[in-house]
Parts: structure tokens; C-alpha cells; sequence
């Protein structure tokens, strides 16, 4: 609770310290200053990783612990989720922020174990025999968290009403996200927008890692220095290859769900003698994006839109079927019906992704 409420506050003093350092300097001040900004930067830093720090600590101890039990509390500790979040009304919006909650912490968990391993290998001076002491309680913890998630989502489905295609929608989402951050006129950093869905902050994380690599890894001689440069250039190739190869696979979920005319399409601008919903409303009329003058795209609800699917809403119902429509149309409606649920899902879709992308991002 107290890593979530903290990546909240601390995404805000990013935020402001990054807003502080690239504002045009014609802009008269209305703040503190940058490097006050920056000092509170440094101590959000420094708390959040001693935060993280405590949990690779107790879950240190609950490795080493000789009866295990701190370690089956802890696990036991993963179920408490099932019996919070099961029982719930969850909509898509809901579903979507969990999913991004979960892979945020299956993460976490995954970095604060390599902690783990990295600590115990060295007080046992690297000896490969310790490391299969330590591998069944890995298993463990990461199976009951994938467990738990599966057991969790499988039944906040089922009660739900809530479709598995869903998640190949959240899928196309994030891929989204992280296409549009490789344009040219893009707002935020590559993979910025992605991390901040997901509410994960990866300084402190990083900061942290790299503290332990140091005290645990000892370097001495030229050797040794001349590894540690090959295995810091192979980590670049390594992240350049990742980066490849998300890009492309985002490319291709965001050409299944048929999201490109988002990224390609250009932005009209509205003349002096027309308004700008009447020149959107016959360029975009099913997404309900509109355009001011300044270029910037906001979401707004459209009455167009609406009286145009009004007639398509009233003949979905079976008794209007049964009582006004001929056996050949039968056919004709039902597809129309079901084009119209796609297209308002669709639609729920990219609202969700214009007020998410501009909601955290300071213009």
C-alpha cells in the first residue's frame, strides 16, 4: 500500500521537477524554483528505494528463515487479493487498472528476488550449490503470484459479464502508447506513457538495483574492468534489441485492433468562417474526437453521433425484430448489432487513452 500511495506522489514530483528545468524562460515563475524541486526529487528517491529496500529485507529473511513460516505468511498474504478484489462490481476501466497493477508488481517482485539471490550468493562466496537451496522458494513465490492473479482475474470475469477479449484490447492499449511515443511530435519519452498506466516508477527501483550489484560484485584488476565494459555494452545491445522488437510487435497489435488511422490520420485545423465539431463531426464522426485551433485533440461527446445510431439502437430489441422485420433481415440486423457493440467498444477504448495519456501529462 504505502509502494503505491508513494509511486503516486512521486510521479507528481517528477512531473514538476521535469516541468520546472524545460519551461520557457520568457515564463514568469509561479513555483519555487528548480533546484528546490530537484532536492525534493532526490529525497522521494531516497524514500522510495529504502521502502523497496525493506521489502527485499523481509523477504530475505524469509528465505532464510528455518522454519519458513514468515515465508508461507507472506504468500498467504497473495490470497488476501483474491478475497478484496473478487467480490467487487469491476467495469472494463477498473479491469484495465488492475491488469496494469499486476504487471507492475509481478515485476517488482521479479527485480526484488534477483536482489535476494544476488545477497545470499554472495555471503556464500558465489557457490553454485547454495543457488539450488534458494531455487525451490523462487518457484514458489512466483507460482502462487501467478496463481493468485489467475485465479483472481479468471473469476472478476466471470462475475462481471466481461468478455477474454478484453485483455487483447488493454494489449492493443498499451501498444498504442508505446507506438505513439516513437513519433516525431510525440509528448513523452519512449515508453514513458506506458509506465505511467502502469504506475511504475523505475528510479528508485534502478537506484536500488544498482547499490547492490555494486557492494556485492567485487571488481579488481584490469580484467575485470575490461568485463564489466563488455557487459555494460551488451546490456545497450540488449535494451536497443528489446526496444526493436516491442516496437514491433506494438505495431502489429495496433494493426489488429485497427488502431493506425489514430496515428496517421492528420489533424484538421478549423477555419475562421466554419466551427471546428462540424468539420470533425464528417472526419471522425465514430470516434467523437474533436479539434480546437490550436491542434490539440480533446473527446468529446458528439449529438451526431448519437441521432445517427439512434435508429440502429431501436431495432436491436427481438420483439421490434419479431414484429416489423421480414426473415431475410434478420441476418442484416443482428450484424449491424454486433457491428455496433464493436464500435462502441472500440469507442470506450480511445477515450480511454485520450484522458489517460492527457490526464497524467502536463501541457
Amino acid at each position: 500500500v504505502a509502494d503505491r500511495l508513494i509511486s503516486s506522489f512521486g510521479q507528481d514530483i517528477l512531473d514538476a521537477l521535469y516541468w520546472t528545468a524545460t519551461e520557457p524562460k520568457e515564463r514568469k515563475r509561479a513555483h519555487i524554483g528548480v533546484i528546490p524541486h530537484f532536492f525534493m526529487a532526490v529525497l522521494y528517491v531516497f524514500l522510495h528505494a529504502i521502502l523497496i529496500m525493506v521489502q527485499a529485507t523481509t523477504l530475505n529473511v524469509a528465505f532464510n528463515s528455518h522454519n519458513k513460516s514468515l515465508l508461507t505468511i507472506m504468500m498467504s498474504n497473495n490470497f488476501v487479493e483474491i478475497k478484496g478484489s473478487v467480490f467487487k462490481k469491476f467495469e472494463k476501466n477498473n479491469l484495465f487498472q488492475m491488469s496494469n497493477s499486476d504487471i507492475k508488481e509481478r515485476f517488482t517482485n521479479y527485480v526484488l528476488l534477483l536482489i535476494v539471490c544476488l545477497r545470499n550468493m554472495e555471503q556464500f562466496s558465489w557457490n553454485p550449490d547454495h543457488f539450488w537451496v534458494l531455487f525451490p522458494d523462487v518457484c514458489m513465490v512466483v507460482a502462487s503470484e501467478i496463481a493468485v492473479d489467475i485465479v483472481k482475474h479468471a473469476f472478476i470475469t466471470k462475475f462481471n459479464d466481461i468478455t477474454a477479449d478484453v485483455y487483447s484490447e488493454y494489449r492493443a492499449s498499451l501498444a498504442f502508447d508505446l507506438v505513439s511515443s516513437r513519433q516525431k511530435n510525440a509528448y513523452t519519452d519512449y515508453s514513458d506513457s506506458v509506465s505511467r498506466r502502469m504506475g511504475f516508477i523505475p528510479l528508485p527501483l534502478a537506484v536500488l538495483l544498482i547499490r547492490v550489484v555494486t557492494s556485492s560484485i567485487k571488481v579488481q584488476g584490469v580484467l575485470a574492468y575490461v568485463c564489466v565494459v563488455l557487459f555494460y555494452c551488451g546490456l545497450i545491445s540488449l535494451k536497443v534489441l528489446n526496444s526493436i522488437v516491442l516496437l514491433g510487435k506494438s505495431c502489429q497489435y495496433v494493426k489488429e485492433a485497427k488502431m493506425e488511422e489514430k496515428l496517421f490520420n492528420p489533424v484538421l485545423t478549423a477555419t475562421p468562417g466554419k466551427p471546428a465539431g462540424k468539420q470533425q463531426g464528417t472526419f471522425k464522426s465514430t470516434q467523437g474526437i474533436s479539434t480546437d485551433e490550436n491542434g490539440s485533440t480533446s473527446v468529446t461527446n458528439q449529438p451526431v453521433h448519437q441521432k445517427e445510431n439512434m435508429p440502429s439502437l431501436l431495432v436491436t430489441s427481438n420483439s421490434d425484430q419479431f414484429l416489423t422485420t421480414p426473415d431475410g433481415e434478420e441476418k442484416d440486423i443482428s450484424q449491424d448489432s454486433s457491428e455496433l457493440k464493436h464500435r462502441s467498444a472500440k469507442k470506450d477504448l480511445l477515450e480511454i487513452d485520450r484522458f489517460t495519456i492527457c490526464g497524467n501529462r502536463i501541457d
